[in-house]
């Protein structure tokens, strides 16, 4: 019997026709349909799709304060006070922090201040209600024989007098690295307009623009130079005399473009009206002030001329620095497009020019310089000699950050430290024994590369010793007489150990703290996970670490987002302890974080690859570490990847879904520098060179913006006076005119990395939503009330 159709009779159909093979077919593909849903369904049961619920954002925007306080001896900050055998340093306490002293010489330990009375001072000070145990600092100074305390809060400088424990700001604060100071010439605001001789019977000033000498009276007045105009100026801040007081250097300087950027405060907590405001930028490829030094031989009355062919195009010209015979002075010439670094000396007498030492590079001459801080550090290092017939030099010239010493008179360089691995920092140089103490990274070639250790060697390259031969990240710090050094030495998952140490036989003395973390680890913390695998080269190791997610099931998949910083000013994968935890583990989700090629404190080869091409962010050696781990890590889901990142980072989070679509899908970028044209001057003509040419458009996320492909959001802080806040709005209006779309977070009154709590949460929403493919948290659910600002009475 043949079933029909409700609808009607069904025709029979031959076997092997036309339209039983078209029935054949879509049973098939219909089979087929089924078995992938199945899959798919099999997959969907394997990934970590939990629904992301409120209380999972607080658990992970609480993580800090949950990890808060529960360390007890972790040491942090050590330094020595002035030229004494006193150490100071902050440890971890039950409740929060403290601070200590140590006399190297006995042992003894004690309490740096009274916590309770300073932090009364301080809340009278600032009207604030600061606990003893956490003060908002963890580095101080001890001046005035141990009766002043001198601290840093908020980029604000503090002294509290430790007798009777009253605090208040000094004038001085401490400015970011945003931008250029190019206001009026310091004499202009000086409180003290003149420099004296050092025989006192002369002062020099700025008079009309010249350069004048008077008698500390003020009876007689004699101008050395009559040709400083408002657009050739001589600068009061650049006059440096000779120790003799015969001779006087001053540098004129022409003005180049003063470029300003624009403000608008839309909503000040204090009135209603906006606020405007401008501040100094200057910008890659604006014309720059001239520099000139001029000599003056203060006895004859006259100026002794100074060539400047050998420094006729300056980015900048370090002050005049006088040999202590007064033969002569010297100064260190940056080329613009920093290819040329010089140190140049002028002969007292005769005016004559000639240089001591070139560095050159057909990439870049890195002229910061070298420091012991692994996200900010530049390559230079100069120490003269006995009143610089020798030079203490750092360069990279044989690929490596190494330290030579230069014969002024031959100019002969002799290599002092050799090998592949890097120079960090040199902490102290001592002439009459000819020795060096410096710190490298590298040298252990079991260990972690950017593990930081010390050393001493002879100025003829012999008698390297090291100093801290245990494995892990060091830090010393050496006594103001050398006679004592500390070491702290940490990884990510082991707690610091602070040690003192006798420098002349490199003897332990005592223990001074061993962290201990069994309550931070009771509480559920977890370190990240350290992994390295070879990079875009097939040879060089590509280091990172990972933050699992929490309650990690290996049977589950995760997705992945990476937390990205690729500034070739350092390097920013952590080596040391802390207690940071990532709020995206909370919610499901894999964090890591990588030093690709083009960042710092590797070869000179690793380094050189973010020259004109900071587009490239070492997103290949990325992409391999995470392939690599994922082959690994099965719970790890490399197709689902996103990125976040600030400033350079915010640049190299929207270029991974600009020039790397094929695996990274969704970003977050805070504070971009999107076209590196439109930044500060130094950090961009430093790796993106000089002059402007096509590579700036090459890396621009503004010039390609057509190849969004993936989800991106931009967060700006209308007050960011680090980045142009106009790059994010000129990628926001080639986004626009693209056709492509994309979220923007615009935060009134913010700085560079604005958002806050807010904005973090914003973060984790558009991650939740476009890589777990759920939707967050309805946070207009629950009704709030009005802030203090909204409630204030403005006029």
């Amino acid at each position: 019997m043949e079933l029909k159709p409700a609808w009607g009779h069904a025709p029979r159909r031959r076997p092997g026709s036309k339209e039983s093979m078209q029935r054949t077919q879509k049973n098939k593909q219909l089979r087929i349909s089924l078995g992938i849903t199945a899959i798919m369904v099999a997959l969907y049961s394997c990934t970590a799709t939990a629904q992301v619920t409120p209380g999972d954002y607080e658990d992970g925007l609480g993580l800090a304060a949950k990890y808060r306080n529960l360390t007890e001896n972790v040491a942090s900050n050590p330094s020595w006070i002035d030229e004494e055998e006193t150490l100071v340093y902050s440890k971890t306490v039950p409740g929060g922090h403290e601070f200590f002293l140590v006399d190297a010489t006995n042992g003894n330990k004690t309490p740096a201040f009274d916590h309770q009375r300073l932090a009364a001072g301080l809340n009278a000070a600032a009207h604030t209600e600061i606990k003893p145990m956490e003060l908002p600092f963890t580095q101080l100074q001890l001046v005035d024989h141990h009766k002043t305390a001198e601290f840093t809060i908020s980029q604000q400088r503090w002294r509290c007098d430790l007798t009777t424990y009253h605090c208040e700001q000094s004038s001085h604060r401490n400015r970011g690295r945003g931008n250029d100071d190019d206001g009026p010439p310091i004499w202009l605001n000086s409180l003290d307009p003149s420099r004296p001789s050092p025989d006192k019977r002369w002062e020099a000033i700025v008079e009309n623009y010249n350069v004048v000498i008077r008698t500390p009276d003020h009876k007689q007045t004699i101008p050395l130079s009559t040709d400083g105009s408002e657009g050739n100026y001589y600068d009061l801040s650049s006059f440096a005399w000779s120790p003799d007081s015969r001779y006087l250097v001053a540098y004129r300087i022409k003005p180049g473009y003063k470029r300003m950027v624009h403000y608008t405060e839309s909503s000040p907590a204090t009135q209603l009206q906006p606020i405007y405001f401008e501040i100094p930028y200057t910008k890659p490829g604006d014309t720059l002030d001239i520099q000139q030094p001029v000599l003056f031989d203060v006895e004859a009355k006259r100026e002794i001329p100074i060539d400047n062919a050998l420094f006729l195009n300056p980015f900048d010209l370090t002050n005049a620095e006088w040999w202590k015979d007064s033969r002569g002075f010297t100064f260190e010439y940056n080329q613009r497009g920093h290819q040329l670094y010089r140190v140049i000396e002028v002969d007292a007498k005769t005016g004559k020019v000639h240089s001591l030492i070139d560095e050159s590079s057909n990439t870049f001459v890195d002229y910061r310089p070298l420091i012991m801080n692994q996200t900010d550090t530049g390559k230079k290092y100069r120490y003269d000699i006995a009143d610089g017939r020798q030079i203490l030099w750092a360069s990279e010239r044989e690929g490596w950050e190494h330290l030579y010493l230069v014969d002024s008179a031959s100019k002969q360089f002799q290599q002092i430290t050799h090998g592949n691995w890097v120079v960090r920092a040199v902490n102290r140089v001592d002439e009459q024994k000819r020795q060096i103490w410096f710190e490298a990274s590298g040298m252990n070639l079991d260990e972690d590369p950017y593990f930081v250790h010390a050393y001493r060697i002879n100025f003829d390259g012999t008698g390297l010793t090291p100093l801290t031969p245990g494995p892990g990240n060091h830090h010393v710090e050496y006594s103001g007489d050398g006679k004592y050094y500390v070491d702290l030495v940490s990884t990510i998952n082991t707690p610091p150990v602070l040690t003192l140490y006798r420098t002349e036989d490199n003897t332990k003395v005592s223990e001074l703290e061993h962290g201990n973390i069994d309550k931070l680890i009771t509480a559920g913390w977890h370190a990240p996970e350290a992994f390295k695998t070879k990079g875009r080269d097939g040879k060089t190791d590509i280091w990172g670490v990972v933050w699992k997610p929490a309650n990690l099931d290996p049977k589950k998949k995760y997705p992945v987002i990476e937390d990205i910083y690729a500034g070739p000013q350092g390097s920013f994968v952590p080596k040391t302890f802390s207690t940071r935890a990532e709020p995206l583990t909370e919610l499901g989700f894999v964090v890591v974080q990588i030093d690709g090629m083009g960042t710092n404190n590797r070869s000179r080869a690793f380094h050189d690859v973010a020259w004109k091409n900071l587009k490239d962010a070492g997103f290949p050696d990325r992409i391999l570490f995470h392939k690599a781990y994922a082959a690994q890590h099965p719970w790890y889901d490399i197709t689902r990847v996103g990125v976040f990142g600030t400033s350079a980072g915010g640049q190299s989070a929207m270029g991974a879904l600009l020039f790397h679509p094929e695996f990274y899908q969704v970003a977050v970028s805070n504070s971009g520098c999107h076209d590196n044209r439109m930044d500060k001057i130094w950090w961009n003509e430093q790796w993106m060179g000089w002059p402007i040419g096509p590579q700036y458009s090459d890396s621009s996320n503004v010039d390609n913006a057509w190849r969004l492909q993936g989800k991106l959001m931009l967060v700006i802080g209308e007050l960011d006076d680090n980045v142009d806040p106009a790059s994010t709005f000129q990628v926001a209006d080639r986004l626009e005119k693209a056709d492509k779309m994309f979220d923007l977070l615009y935060v009134p009154g913010g700085h560079h990395g604005a958002g806050g709590a807010y904005g973090e949460r914003k973060l984790m929403d558009f991650f939740v939503r476009n890589l777990l493919n759920e939707p967050p948290p309805n946070w207009n659910a629950k009704a709030s009330s009005p802030t203090s600002s909204q409630s204030l009475e403005r006029q």
